[in-house]
């Protein structure tokens, strides 16, 4: 079966009968008596609206914190679950606190914020990360993301790829 948009079929001269040939010099795209065909475009400043259901990604911003640990010991486990995890962008540390920096794609908000909550518990055991309990998590979209870095009040672009003391 062949699916075409509505009116496509007359407007190309196939509204019945048996396909058309596809090489040779044939009347395909052809126009009739003055049939002119619409152009539409994309204004500047139009915004593409990307359905609902679809996967979209997600600047997040993971803060955990707890009792000190040594800084080689805290190094080790960010550099290990960047290991396992190349989605990671940056994660900065101290021996009391990290933050972890990444782009996740998720359907919405709420499914990108459950994957983040439960990323330093899923890992810390696989990573050796400490027995920190999150005390920070943003999620934002891509969009405000891009606006807030190129107004200047955004987190840092993450040029720095890789596990930093702070």
């Amino acid at each position: 079966m062949r699916r075409v948009r509505p009116g496509a079929a007359e407007s190309r001269g196939g509204g019945s009968g048996g396909a058309r040939g596809t090489t040779g010099g044939g009347a395909r795209g052809s126009r009739t008596g003055g049939e002119e065909r619409t152009l539409t475009s994309v204004r500047a400043g139009d915004r593409h609206e990307e359905p609902a259901d679809q996967p979209r990604l997600w600047h997040v911003t993971l803060s955990a914190s707890g009792r000190r640990v040594a800084l080689t010991e805290v190094r080790r486990g960010l550099e290990q679950l960047a290991h396992d995890h190349p989605f990671l962008l940056t994660s900065r540390y101290a021996d009391d606190h990290a933050e972890i920096r990444y782009w996740e794609e998720a359907r919405d908000l709420h499914d990108a914020a459950a994957v983040a909550l439960r990323l330093w518990g899923e890992h810390r055991r696989t990573a050796g990360l400490p027995p920190w309990e999150i005390v920070g998590l943003e999620v934002i979209d891509r969009e405000t993301y891009h606006q807030r870095v190129a107004e200047g009040y955004g987190p840092p672009p993450a040029a720095r790829v890789g596990v930093h003391p702070f």
